[in-house]
């Protein structure tokens, strides 16, 4: 009876290997760049992988907010470096990268953080501050930062690049129309980023939270809709509590972390049942909040001088 049984647990350990992975990674010494580190989930991050003995780089363009939050972190027997970042400049982010090499010859963990919202029915976005600026920051940001970091650790065959996207990325709301077009466009790079260097031994995450205590609410544009629609305290989530489950994923890595926990039956609830999700959206928020001038019935009549219906112009092919 030992015997089948005790090949039965060799087997299990053969296919199912036990591994590191499960078991938390020390973060002492670390590298950590962290983007978009000047407020919210990024300046968080920063405190709490200081206090894990990490050297953190703090990247973001307020340099007077990352310059106190270094001095912050030093205070506390940690170690900071404030750069200036602005990662819709492509000269920038090649410029820190840089400059964090020749300080520390490496960075073990990418914590892309940095991006915002303008949230508001489509036809009333500005071209270039809702649409252009959101997915310069959002969504093509990232990935330049990532491309300027991964050769490096490719060479080292090590690194954790850990992507925050938002439960926008999962769930597409009205109102968050190019919001949640950045956001999708980080979870599917994530995910095939992830499968590109899996097998040289480099970690990638994806990070969904919902509704949190930031500044986001102060950069998503003036709507309407904003004031008429208030979240209750209960369901946003505090900056730390998101910058503690970062540093908890650095710890231990997995594919993907949706927080809070009652996200992810909404996730799959609009997975699998999107026409009922239209529908509820549709008659419950689209049709009470969106406002639409309608344009004026045409006479019937042909303009003065015009063709008439069905007639073709002079000149028309």
């Amino acid at each position: 009876m030992r015997e089948p049984l005790r090949f039965t647990f060799y087997a299990l350990r053969f296919i199912f290997p036990i591994t590191t992975k499960n078991m938390a990674i020390s973060l002492e010494n670390k590298i950590v760049l962290v983007t978009g580190a000047s407020s919210g989930f990024g300046a968080d991050a920063a405190r709490l992988f200081a206090r894990e003995g990490c050297i953190v780089v703090l990247a973001a363009r307020r340099m007077d907010r990352l310059t106190a939050l270094a001095e912050e972190i030093r205070a506390a027997g940690g170690e900071a470096l404030p750069l200036p970042l602005d990662v819709a400049e492509q000269s920038q982010i090649e410029d820190l990268v840089q400059t964090v090499l020749d300080a520390y010859g490496r960075i073990d963990i990418l914590f892309n953080n940095a991006g915002f919202g303008r949230l508001d029915w489509l036809e009333r976005l500005d071209p270039e501050r809702d649409i252009n600026a959101q997915l310069d920051v959002n969504l093509r940001g990232l990935i330049q930062v990532t491309r300027a970091v991964l050769p490096h650790m490719l060479a080292r065959r090590a690194g954790h690049i850990i992507n925050v996207s938002s439960v926008a990325g999962m769930i597409a709301a009205p109102l968050y129309s190019i919001y949640a077009a950045t956001k999708y466009g980080v979870r599917a790079f994530t995910d095939a980023l992830r499968r590109e260097v899996a097998p040289f031994g480099i970690q990638v995450s994806g990070i969904y939270p919902g509704p949190a205590d930031t500044e986001f609410g102060k950069h998503s544009g003036d709507n309407a809709v904003k004031s008429d629609l208030k979240l209750p305290n209960w369901i946003s989530m505090s900056s730390e509590y998101v910058a503690r489950r970062a540093v908890s994923l650095a710890k231990r890595p997995r594919r993907t972390l949706v927080i809070p926990w009652w996200f992810r039956p909404l996730v799959s609830f609009d997975y699998h049942f999107p026409s009922l999700v239209d529908w509820l959206l549709k008659v419950a928020f689209v049709r009470r909040f969106h406002k639409v001038e309608t344009a004026p019935k045409p006479s019937g009549k042909p303009p003065s001088g015009g063709a008439s219906r069905g007639a073709r112009p002079n000149g028309g092919i």
